[in-house]
């Protein structure tokens, strides 16, 4: 079945000593385009989700959100930095005997020289951290996609219904099309009678004209085409994979045969059926851009 373009899925997993939560939202897009908001420090796995994704999300701007929180206290060494505080205080200690002043420089003034001590976390196993995000984001991206299904199998009746009232519309223009060839014998026939007040009038020539006249307005191949356009749609629909771009194409071809068929009919009853279709197959357009 079809799938809709539009889709949201959130996982949260706990682990050891991380709770990791994915978030992804997609909309509609020509093609597949991926961005994400990762925490910095674990920018690494972005091009692997977007591979990761790239894998099941044919179509769709998708949009993905990663938080990855510590749980506990986190392994931090603190080291300090000899040269630089080594120069601050000879730089003091020099500027205070030059000036007068006493020296009362204690330990805990080091704490306010900048860069005085370094702070180090404890480096995290990246492919560990891969491992746990990925499957976070396999689980947010099943509900994602069960969404965008329920989402496309909805499209599908919708596209379905309307597909059936351009079937019974081109029937109809179908059984309209051989009438108006006949009205218009039988009006060439009265008018003709009129003119010349004959009776003798040459059937042949009525005939001719008739025949002329029906093959401007013939709208046989318009109609076999159209039937032909809904038979490979309902195809597409019953396909399980992305059908988007040949559904798209599909309905623009819909649009040629209608508009022709009003081209060259001057009926009102199929100018009708003609506004009719072209109503329907706007509203299956319209159902089309949102199909991946």
């Amino acid at each position: 079945m079809p799938r809709s373009m539009t889709g949201y899925g959130r996982a949260v997993k706990l682990y050891d000593n991380r709770e990791i939560t994915v978030e992804l939202k997609a909309v509609n897009h020509r093609f597949f385009e991926f961005t994400a908001r990762v925490p910095r420090q674990y920018s690494f796995v972005e091009d692997r989700l977007k591979k990761l994704y790239s894998q099941k999300i044919n179509r769709g701007k998708v949009e993905t959100y990663v938080t990855v929180s510590v749980l506990g206290d986190p392994a931090e060494t603190v080291e300090a930095n000899p040269a630089v505080i080594e120069s601050y205080v000879g730089a003091l200690r020099d500027i205070g005997g030059k000036i007068g002043v006493p020296d009362d420089l204690a330990l805990s003034h080091l704490l306010r020289i900048p860069d005085a001590f370094t702070v180090r976390k404890a480096e995290e196993d990246e492919e560990q951290i891969w491992q746990q995000v990925s499957e976070t984001a396999l689980e947010a991206l099943e509900g994602f996609l069960k969404m965008r299904s329920d989402e496309g199998e909805k499209l599908k009746c919708d596209i379905l219904v309307k597909l059936d009232e351009i079937a019974a519309d081109v029937e109809k223009v179908e059984e309209l099309s051989s009438q108006t060839v006949s009205a218009y014998r039988e009006r060439l026939y009265s008018k003709i009678s009129e003119v010349l007040a004959d009776k003798n009038i040459d059937e042949q020539r009525i005939l001719t004209e008739a025949a002329i006249f029906a093959d401007k307005v013939a709208v046989d191949e318009e109609t076999v085409r159209l039937k032909s356009h809904i038979s490979q749609c309902r195809g597409l629909l019953a396909l399980d994979e992305p059908v988007g771009k040949r559904l798209d194409f599909l309905i623009q071809e819909f649009n040629r045969e209608v508009n022709t068929i009003g081209s060259k009919c001057n009926d009102l009853s199929v100018t009708k059926l003609v506004l009719e279709m072209k109503a329907a197959i706007e509203k299956i357009r319209e159902q089309i851009q949102n199909i991946e």
